[in-house]
Order: C-alpha cells, then sequence, then structure tokens
C-alpha cells in the first residue's frame, strides 16, 4: 500500500441500514452527538454551518464547514480547515481540505468510507501535525459514528 500524506481514508462497516446512518451523518443534530459538536444549522449545500466543539480540551474550537455535497444516501462532503484550533492564529488566508462521507449497502449493513484530502495545500509549517491530528481523530470519529448509530437504531 502506498502511503500519501494528502489524504486520509478510513472506512468501517455499521451494522445498520443506509438510511440511518445516512441521518446520523447529514442531520446537523445527530452528527453533533456523535462528533461532539454543537452545530448552529442543517447542512445545505453552498452553505457555511458552524458550530462550538464539545469534546474536553477543544471547547475553544469552533467548527466551520462549508457544504460541497449532498447525494442523499449516497455522499457527504464538506471542505473546512483541518485541525485549525489554536485561538490565537488566523486560519482564514489557509486552503481547506475536502471531507467525504461514501455509504455503500452491505451484507452486514453499511460501508462508510471517509476520506479527508488536500493536505498537501496546507502551510508547511503545520501540515505534518494537522494530517497526524486528523488521522486519529477520524480513526476515533468512525467508531463513534458506529456506535452512535448501533446505540440509536
Amino acid at each position: 500500500m502506498t502511503e500519501t500524506t494528502d489524504r486520509i481514508e478510513k472506512q468501517i462497516e455499521i451494522n445498520a441500514p443506509v438510511s440511518r446512518v445516512w441521518r446520523a451523518i447529514t442531520d446537523h443534530r445527530e452528527f453533533g452527538e456523535w462528533f461532539r459538536v454543537n452545530l448552529d444549522g442543517p447542512f445545505e449545500v453552498g452553505e457555511t454551518t458552524c458550530g462550538a466543539i464539545t469534546y474536553p480540551g477543544y471547547e475553544h474550537v469552533t467548527m466551520e464547514v462549508i457544504v460541497e455535497s449532498i447525494e442523499p444516501e449516497r455522499r457527504f462532503a464538506f471542505w473546512w480547515r483541518p485541525y485549525a484550533i489554536d485561538p490565537k492564529v488566523d486560519y482564514s488566508t489557509e486552503p481547506r481540505t475536502l471531507v467525504e462521507f461514501i455509504l455503500e449497502a452491505v451484507e452486514s449493513g453499511t460501508l462508510v468510507r471517509v476520506t479527508e484530502s488536500g493536505f498537501d495545500g496546507i502551510p508547511d509549517h503545520r501540515r505534518d501535525e494537522a494530517f497526524r491530528m486528523n488521522d486519529g481523530g477520524w480513526a476515533a470519529q468512525v467508531v463513534n459514528l458506529q456506535n452512535y448509530v448501533q446505540d440509536n437504531l
């Protein structure tokens, strides 16, 4: 397998129908439950949604996403600035990375693939840390999603 520094890829199978997993990913309230963010409104293509992170130690961070695509029960994608957690830093001039959730029906329920790409555009001085932290973050978040869905069928 070739290692890349531009994209993170995670996948997990969830023992639930695609429609249930889709709702957990695209309903802003449900997304907030498993992702640990209090979003200010629903996800809409072309619109920005913001919210305060509720994960302990990161409560000072505001998550901001611009929704790229909502293809019902198949693909949900948004742009954000990865690991933009220092309140003293203005990240507004940095490029964003693209986060994509792809859902596929499988025998056990739903296969969820999460990809975050575009790290090669992040400034050199913080690229490695942003990649490493988000790689670990997505590894945890796919499990959070799985647990949330399976606990809330």
